[in-house]
């Protein structure tokens, strides 16, 4: 079959690899698509991934082949690559180690195919059925959805708050719609990209700001009657000028600022400028099993669309993937990049 091998120094290559079968416990997966993440534009660009990786985790597939002992799958079933609930007992992943460093530790399953590659061999516990009325395109995009409910369900939010998502990327924009499905009545977006803003605008931003070009911080705390919004969850991670520094500016007296993106260079804080104001700062990585079937009955139920992201032009071959992750290394207007298998 055909993959995509991370061969370090930020070169990907597409190359024929052993086609994995299906051991007792175990099922084939035909990939279909796969969503292109920034953590694994981060591996690449930073050079975090080890050689002979190969990565892909936003994806969806078709059953193809199921080893001795599964019966909860069969052949044709379509599903999304994760999510499942393991064996109790049985961390996985991040929350495996007490001290886990994504930086260091960010890829543990060294060796392990993932699904920039044809097909993916998958315990049968982590795959997770697609509901009739999600299409396999919207179900690529199950894991990022997921992420923001992950990172709503971790904040403080409540029926009625004011919040500010920074950065209208694919995290900001489904971050946008599932702190709107979780009661926030007004929404505010920061993002200077201007496809992204109209995204955002589409999606029913209550209003949109350029970063670049606008005086944030007194533009929201204006709309927020003077307190700034409750919650911000902060997708855009930019190091200089500090988007966290700004979120933590921003927020109102006793609010939070929730961590979504992952910022890879040395951010600067001016503490004086918040700390009195007694913020509350949540990190949120990954997500757990029960966010990946909120996640698809959110897009199944209209709540949250994905079509922003689904135009032709998002689409892309797997030979084409060296390029695209070149092109997401620089600052992008992208909405999201999926390969087609």
């Amino acid at each position: 079959m055909k993959a995509a091998v991370y061969k370090g120094e930020q070169r990907l290559e597409v190359e024929e690899v052993p086609t994995p079968t299906a051991g007792p416990g175990q099922v084939l997966i035909k990939v279909r698509y796969c969503a292109i993440c920034g953590t694994d534009v981060h591996a690449f660009m930073y050079d975090v991934a080890p050689p002979g990786t190969v990565m892909g985790h936003e994806y969806c597939g078709t059953v193809t082949e199921v080893g001795d002992g599964v019966d909860r799958w069969k052949v044709g079933d379509r599903v999304v690559g994760g999510g499942g609930s393991p064996p109790p007992g049985m961390l996985t992943g991040t929350r495996a180690h007490p001290r886990f460093n994504y930086r260091t530790m960010g890829f543990p399953e060294n060796g392990r195919l993932r699904a920039y590659a044809e097909y993916v061999l998958l315990e049968d516990w982590e795959p997770v059925p697609i509901p009739d009325g999600v299409s396999d395109e919207e179900a690529a995009l199950c894991e990022p959805c997921a992420v923001t409910v992950h990172a709503v369900r971790l904040s403080d939010i409540k029926l009625g708050d004011s919040v500010l998502v920074m950065g209208a990327g694919p995290i900001g924009l489904l971050c946008l719609q599932t702190a709107r499905a979780a009661g926030a009545t007004s929404v505010y977006v920061s993002e200077p990209a201007p496809a992204r803003a109209e995204a955002a605008r589409r999606l029913g931003a209550d209003a949109v700001f350029d970063p670049l070009t606008e005086d944030l911080e007194e533009r929201v705390v204006e709309l927020t009657g003077g307190l700034g919004p409750k919650i911000v969850f902060e997708c855009a991670a930019v190091p200089s000028p500090s988007t966290l520094d700004q979120a933590l500016n921003i927020v109102a007296r006793d609010g939070q600022v929730v961590l979504v993106a992952i910022a890879w260079e040395p951010t600067p804080l001016l503490t004086p400028d918040w700390m009195a104001k007694e913020v509350k700062v949540q990190a949120s990585f990954g997500t757990l099993p029960e966010d990946w079937r909120i996640a698809l009955d959110l897009i199944r139920s209209g709540k949250v669309s994905v079509e922003h992201m689904l135009s032709d032009a998002n689409f892309l071959p797997l030979d084409d993937i060296q390029g695209a992750f070149e092109s997401l290394m620089k600052p992008s207007t992208q909405l999201q990049m999926v390969v087609r298998l």
